[in-house]
């Protein structure tokens, strides 16, 4: 024997039909705690502020890396007319 019961009752009805707690109240209050953490947290990663926080680093990593590249190849220039003459 089957029995097949169709209710048609919104969310918060059937909350309530099954003694389930309300839990909006606490989700409302989580949501505008992460709410207010994450544009705390979004201010500081402007556009500006981020790439002024890692393009120093990395531009003066390039530069450095630049250099040493120079320095090789015009150093063996001179090394290489030295010894043709």
């Amino acid at each position: 024997m089957k029995i097949h019961v169709d209710i048609d009752c919104t969310p918060d009805e059937a909350r309530t039909m099954f003694g389930l707690p309300d839990l909006k109240p606490m989700q409302q209050a989580l949501m505008k705690e992460i709410e207010g953490r994450l544009l705390k947290t979004m201010s500081a990663m402007e556009p500006d502020a981020l790439v002024k926080m890692w393009l120093p680093a990395s531009v003066a990593g390039i530069e450095q890396w630049q250099k040493f590249l120079w320095s090789r190849f015009t150093s063996g220039r001179d090394e290489g007319a030295g010894n043709e003459g």
